[in-house]
């Protein structure tokens, strides 16, 4: 069974790993990896070199624009990427083509291949985030597809919603196997690695735009950066860049130039899978707007500190505390962190077999042919 996985971004790869390691070693599978967007651009940390560390056989690389600066460059994106797939996917056939949540770029390549009928498998379908545009994309591609994988039953009951002519599987959340098998780097060997010690206490902090809100993002991140200013007092702060959102760009310049005059500031273009999900696991918690604030930190799991509306309509478990992007709210926040005890609590998000279940019905499908 011919299979393709897209992957657009440092995030997306990180989710996959596990399905990717049983497709490839299960000679019933010829597995060919499709990397695009952010993986192939220097600005964003050439991430693609990441997944080639791990030695997989087929790994397509096909370089598709990035540009964020505004909504035009954005549509603009998304028409090329189109382009540039209707040729690939005109000279490539597969059985199955696995896409995985939310992002533009994706939505563009899962788009591409409608008029040549392939068959789309969507990773993380049924999920809601009200703050983000990405809502558009990620049901777009369910409707697109004729698998839909989603991560807990509330999601499967609103992925049937969005697309009920599709076959649609509860196997809980792929990161969640890959938290469970990852050896995590200690603090000695994170230091080594990336000149940061974990044994202070630390903030693990990511603020992407609000898509549904453009016009407020410029004042949120230097609210953001305004609680960076007390927090650093007593907290080491460590902020990962933004990602090809609509004006990431102009967030990534004002994250930038305030870690030239607060040089205590650790500012991360990409700690790759391995780095961000160690430094999750010995990090005090976690504060921003980033999806691994809902599914990976719960398996720990960690406090967040959850800001804003673009997660707004996930699933928010005991460990998260939403707030306004305000300082004042945020400060509130971590003196209400600082007063709780570690937190435990079923995860919600399945039993680690997820690869093991996709793998199944994926041959399923394929006796049907």
């Amino acid at each position: 069974m011919k299979v393709a996985v897209l992957t657009s971004s440092r995030a997306d790869f990180g989710i996959y790993l596990p399905l990717l390691h049983q497709l490839e070693s299960n000679p019933f599978f010829q597995l060919e990896i499709i990397a695009f967007g952010t993986h192939l651009s220097k600005n964003h940390g050439y991430t693609i070199d990441e997944i080639i560390s791990y030695n997989f056989k087929i790994i397509r690389q096909i370089h598709t624009p990035v540009s964020n600066q505004d909504q035009l460059a954005i549509s603009n994106n998304i028409g090329e990427t189109i382009s540039v797939f209707a040729d690939f996917w005109s000279k490539n056939q597969y059985d199955y083509i696995l896409a995985l949540g939310d992002r533009y770029e994706m939505f563009a390549a899962v788009t591409a291949t409608t008029p040549f009928v392939y068959r789309i498998a969507h990773i993380h379908a049924g999920e809601i985030t009200l703050g983000a545009i990405d809502n558009v994309y990620r049901h777009s591609i369910s409707l697109m597809s004729q698998l839909l994988f989603v991560s807990t039953d509330v999601y499967k009951g609103k992925a049937i919603q969005v697309n009920p002519d599709a076959q649609t599987f509860n196997v809980g959340a792929l990161s969640v196997e890959n938290l469970k098998n990852i050896e995590y780097l200690s603090i000695e060997d994170f230091k080594s690695k990336f000149n940061i010690n974990l044994s202070l206490p630390t903030i693990l902090t990511t603020y992407h735009p609000e898509t549904v809100n453009l016009e407020q993002n410029i004042n949120y991140v230097q609210e953001l950066l305004a609680s960076f200013s007390y927090l650093m007092n007593d907290y080491q702060v460590i902020i990962t860049l933004p990602n090809a959102d609509t004006i990431g760009d102009q967030l990534r310049e004002i994250i930038l130039d305030y870690g030239i005059h607060n040089p205590k500031l650790i500012i991360v273009e990409s700690f790759g899978m391995l780095g961000y999900l160690s430094c999750m696991k010995h990090c005090q918690f976690m504060l921003g707007n980033t999806s691994s604030g809902f599914v990976e930190a719960a398996f720990f799991p960690k406090w967040v500190i959850n800001i804003g509306d673009r997660q707004k309509g996930r699933i928010q478990t005991q460990n998260i505390i939403s707030v306004p992007v305000a300082k004042s709210a945020i400060l509130k926040a971590v003196k209400d962190i600082e007063k709780f005890d570690k937190i435990t609590f079923p995860s919600i998000y399945g039993d680690g077999e997820t690869a093991k279940k996709i793998t199944q019905i994926l041959k399923n499908e394929h006796e049907k042919f």
